[in-house]
């Protein structure tokens, strides 16, 4: 680095001195030369204007002494000519050898009453000369003055100059080494803790005590590594209380990269996976179809995804719902369901169970209460508390049978016969099943149908969702005057609805509707007769067909029940999925 950095800096120094030594050569000597060349034509003037004096007033010397005498008092070539341009007299030839001069430009301008000058190499001699003429009467005198002292002066310059540039360049080598040696040490230490973060050791510091750019330069980076540290040590914090937290949760969770490779798995994924290692991929890790569907769905398309897992551990099923993650790839939380599928089964058998079991007794109950209600007279006040026998028997035995279809379509037992069905008679058949019943209360049932799409569906079992549903409407809204069942297309396939237009249903019950033995109004439910497992029965009879049930409802404007159920080919393939719940 020194030696990188001292190239550097002698560079820049060699491009100053070399712009400076040009600068000097090409504008301060060029000005001082001519500077000089004026001074010395000025001189030369004033000399030629006293020799052409002394041509014209001294007549006791001859032109060719006079020339001779002035030239030599100039230090210059000293020449007399006449009007026509022949030479007179000459300070060094003979004047009778020269030729012509009227044509020289210094002559011309002097022979036309004016001095003239020009500067210009002598044929003879080879070297720059400075010519100044000046009028006399009859003719013009000249000095020539020779230049090469002016030259040399110059080379003189010059060669100051050069020795000036060198000894700037020994002492710019010089600074240069310092400079060079002073700038890589500070480097070095930037370099150094840069490579000391970048290794990870976010404890090292540097010291600068310098204000200058590279001064700032380590100051700032210096601050950026104790907050880097800072900010990593928070970061630390925060993933071992994330890591505790994930660890000490009974589900076990694994994240896995874009790259479909394991990132992190806490103990209990690992208690479940003994395979879980790091970097694995998650094909070897966790050999359950539907678990690497769930992941690759969630980490493709971004969103939720939801699955059974049930080879994981044999004898466990778990229930794994999927999330992507913002960095890529996905995370997923698996949930054992064993023990409370064990416990929900062991629920619904001992319901059906019970149920059973009640069913015979309670049919004899109300047999035989029925027989003494025929047997006993009018007014008789056993009479009376037989009818209530006979009612809560009655009563108990519709609980049993609900809790028993309950029960069976819960479990799976119950296999449902799915046919392609047309909506509209489907809804048909509920209308002639309740249409005694409505017209006794009152009330007026219309269909609604603008679906041409069958459905496949268990008609048996789809009637009775119907059944539910209107015998709730008549119940509890007939002040409405009028129910509507209908069928449209929806994006799931087929909508059917039964609406009232009775009192309505608060919204707090809306998302509780659809639970066992949920009722708005016990008492009267109870006066009624309901068992409070209708809707149970419909919900689970819809889940099975592959559907979605719900309720909208406004207070004083009425309630509205809606299921919907796959068309077509869909509707085959849902329903053959769902074989329990």
């Amino acid at each position: 680095m020194t030696s990188r950095i001292f190239f550097k800096l002698l560079a820049a120094f060699i491009v100053v001195i070399a712009a400076a030594t040009a600068t000097l050569d090409f504008s301060i000597r060029r000005a001082w030369e001519k500077s000089l060349t004026e001074e010395i034509q000025r001189n030369l003037t004033q000399k030629v204007v006293m020799f052409a004096n002394r041509v014209q007033t001294d007549r006791q010397h001859s032109l060719q002494d006079i020339a001779a005498r002035d030239g030599k008092a100039a230090g210059a070539r000293a020449t007399i000519i006449d009007t026509e341009g022949k030479v007179l007299a000459d300070s060094e030839a003979d004047a009778s050898t020269m030729e012509n001069h009227s044509r020289r430009t210094e002559f011309a301008a002097a022979l036309h009453g004016s001095v003239g000058s020009e500067t210009r190499r002598s044929h003879t001699l080879g070297i720059p000369f400075l010519y100044v003429a000046a009028p006399i009467p009859g003719g013009a005198v000249r000095l020539a003055y020779p230049l090469s002292d002016v030259a040399a002066m110059v080379r003189k310059v010059r060669r100051t100059l050069l020795l000036s540039s060198a000894l700037a360049f020994l002492v710019a080598l010089i600074l240069a080494g310092i400079a060079a040696q002073t700038t890589a040490s500070r480097l070095q230490r930037i370099v150094e803790f840069a490579d000391r973060i970048a290794t990870g050791d976010l404890t090292a510091r540097i010291e600068e005590t310098s204000s200058d750019e590279i001064g700032h330069v380590a100051a700032a980076l210096d601050k950026t590594g104790r907050r880097l540290e800072q900010s990593f040590a928070a970061l630390q914090t925060s993933q071992r209380q994330l890591e505790t937290l994930l660890n000490s949760m009974q589900d076990a969770v694994i994240a896995v990269g874009n790259d479909g490779r394991v990132q992190w798995a806490n103990q209990g994924m690992n208690r479940l996976v003994q395979r879980s290692r790091l970097n694995a991929p998650l094909i070897e890790t966790v050999r359950d179809p539907d678990f690497v569907t769930a992941m690759r769905e969630a980490a493709e398309q971004k969103s939720v995804r939801t699955a059974r897992a049930a080879s994981i551990v044999p004898g466990h099923a778990f229930d794994v719902k999927a999330a992507p993650m913002p960095g890529g790839g996905a995370v997923a939380v698996l949930r054992d369901l064993t023990e409370i599928e064990r416990i929900e089964k062991t629920r619904r058998d001992f319901i059906a169970n019970v149920s059973h079991e009640l069913r015979t007794p309670l049919t004899s109950i109300q047999g035989y209460a029925e027989t003494l209600l025929d047997s006993s007279s009018e007014g008789d006040h056993a009479r009376e508390f037989l009818e209530i026998i006979r009612k809560n028997a009655a009563r108990m035995s519709r609980l049993t049978e609900d809790l028993l279809t309950l029960a069976r379509v819960e479990s799976g037992e119950h296999r449902f016969d799915t046919q392609p069905t047309s909506p509209g008679e489907m809804l048909q058949e509920a209308v002639e099943s309740f249409r005694e019943i409505a017209r006794a209360q009152n009330v007026e049932l219309i269909v609604e149908n603008s679906s041409d799409a069958a459905v496949n569906a268990d008609r048996e079992a789809i009637h009775q969702v119907f059944a539910n549903l209107l015998d709730n409407a008549l119940k509890y809204a007939a002040s409405g005057n009028r129910i509507v069942l209908g069928a449209r297309p929806s994006e799931r396939g087929i909508e059917f609805y039964v609406q009232d237009f009775g009192p309505g249903i608060p919204s707090e019950h809306l998302p509780r509707l659809f639970e066992r033995f949920y009722r708005i109004d016990k008492a009267r439910s109870r006066e009624s007769g309901g068992t409070g497992l209708g809707l149970a029965i419909a919900k689970h009879i819809v889940l099975a067909h592959g559907g979605t049930i719900r309720a909208e409802s406004e207070l004083n404007h009425g309630s509205t029940f809606l299921f919907t159920l796959p068309a077509g080919a869909e509707a085959d393939a849902v329903s053959q999925k769902f074989t329990r719940f």
